[in-house]
């Protein structure tokens, strides 16, 4: 299995997969929004906003079965850092609080994601072009990137605290 991380860091595959897909995902959806916003490119704009959604969704479920079920918790995972028992406890402590902050981004960007997407594949024409629906989902649109701009930011910063950071 895929068990050690390609960063450099005592990490696993996955997590150093998704960290490069959270430094990566906000360029590319700066760019989907480029397209639609001053190229008028409705159906990239829509094409690579599925795709966005699709390799998300199938990233973080795959991710999340490596650290929940086959490594049994971001906390073994940082102990591989092979800390004493005393300095593991106080950095797994230290880690906690930006996890927690960390999720409450990562819990909301697929949620909203999946409405904004939903609505627009329900509302829209097809070709993608303006329509009724377009004041709404661009309320929506900026507000799924700015939540997963936040999950983005706030996973390189739980990622650092947990793993690079001594």
């Amino acid at each position: 299995m895929l068990s050690n991380g390609f960063l450099g860091y005592p990490t696993t595959f996955m997590l150093d997969f998704v960290v490069c897909a959270l430094a990566l995902i906000v360029p590319v959806l700066l760019w989907s929004l480029w397209l639609v916003k001053f190229r008028r490119r409705y159906v990239a704009h829509k094409r690579l906003q599925i795709g966005l959604g699709i390799v998300l969704l199938v990233a973080v479920m795959a991710f999340e079965l490596d650290v929940q079920i086959v490594h049994g918790g971001w906390e073994k995972i940082v102990a591989k850092q092979l800390l004493s028992p005393d300095a593991l406890s106080t950095k797994i402590n230290t880690v906690r609080p930006w996890l927690l902050v960390h999720l409450v981004f990562a819990v909301t960007t697929p949620l909203l994601w999946m409405v904004t997407l939903t609505l627009a594949l329900r509302r829209f024409k097809n070709p993608a072009a303006p329509g009724p629906h377009s004041r709404l989902h661009k309320t929506l649109g900026w507000a799924s990137t700015i939540d997963i701009t936040l999950t983005s930011v706030t996973g390189l910063l739980f990622y650092y605290v947990a793993f690079v950071r001594s």
